[in-house]
């Protein structure tokens, strides 16, 4: 059965309700310090056939994961899907039981000024392709768990030099709203800079919390202080691992990047447990789906323990 994702705001704040899901904050905001996937990394791929199994338990997320893989332990994804493909694709994600938090304004290189600086206008205009998409069903009903709006608009390299302001993403968020006032609007920016702002956010509900190694010497404290910045803006939080790029190099292998390290299943149930020992957490992904380094025995039995 999906359990729905539940948002009220309460003397100014965010709480997850009873049904509230478990499905990806960043420290510094240099280069060597960045954590998230490029959107070009979510890019569409054609949707895979569907399989009829409910998946039992809280949701746990992938970014680019198929719903042909969804099953009792991942049973959700990160996905860029098209609108001529997004109903067909929310099919098959609900036929499995599954979840997915959708990003509909696609890849940075749709988003950029000529300078490489964001364009809100053009990242309007990406959105406009899906308003005559009805796919009201899907977020009534949890299948579509959030809005994920911008890639780590806090990263001034990834925009031309210039981070995206935080007022600039609740601008974002504001649009969404006007267009599905129900769906949650999500942004993979962390906590502690989204809390500098001095701005009230009133449509933005969640801020992302991916833990990697060196974030912090104590996983447990880093979360804390997470949740606690977001309580200070009225922010849900969710949070993940990177898992392929944020290992501490104790797993000996590789993931995405040559020179970063995978994460060793000891360093999945460490970093997993201490982020979702936070109660306030309502969503949990990792970065990213790889068929070789989910498919290891040691780390498929590390994410089941999550």
């Amino acid at each position: 059965m999906i359990q729905v994702l539940q948002w009220t705001r309460r003397g100014g704040g965010i709480r997850a309700g009873a049904l509230a899901i478990s499905l990806l904050a960043f420290g510094a905001c240099a280069d060597a310090d960045r954590l998230g996937p490029p959107a070009e990394d979510l890019a569409p791929t054609a949707p895979a056939s569907a399989a009829a199994a409910a998946p039992a338990g809280i949701v746990f997320a992938s970014f680019g994961m198929e719903p042909s893989e969804l099953n009792s332990v991942h049973t959700g994804s990160v996905r860029v899907i098209s609108p001529s493909g997004l109903l067909t694709y929310l099919a098959q994600v609900r036929a499995k039981g599954g979840r997915v938090l959708i990003a509909l304004a696609g890849g940075d290189r749709n988003l950029r000024n000529d300078d490489g600086t964001f364009s809100l206008t053009k990242w309007k205009a990406m959105l406009d392709r899906y308003r005559n998409v009805n796919f009201s069903s899907y977020i009534a009903d949890g299948t579509i768990v959030g809005h994920y709006l911008i890639d780590e608009p806090h990263f001034t390299s990834r925009w031309g030099g210039q981070a995206i302001p935080q007022s600039t993403v609740e601008e974002a968020a504001k649009y969404s709203k006007q267009l599905w006032p129900t769906l949650t609007t999500i942004v993979n920016a962390p906590l502690n800079w989204l809390a500098a702002s001095s701005i009230s956010y009133t449509s933005l509900d969640a801020g992302w919390a991916m833990f990697r190694a060196g974030a912090s010497s104590s996983p447990s404290t880093w979360a804390a202080n997470q949740v606690t910045k977001a309580k200070k803006k009225g922010l849900g939080v969710f949070a993940g691992l990177n898992v392929l790029d944020g290992g501490n190099g104790s797993s000996g292998f590789h993931g995405n990047l040559p020179s970063r390290w995978a994460m060793s299943a000891d360093e999945l149930r460490s970093y997993g447990s201490a982020l979702l020992s936070q109660s306030y957490v309502c969503g949990f992904a990792m970065w990213t789906y790889s068929p070789a380094y989910y498919g290891r025995p040691d780390v498929k039995s590390a994410m089941a323990e999550l």
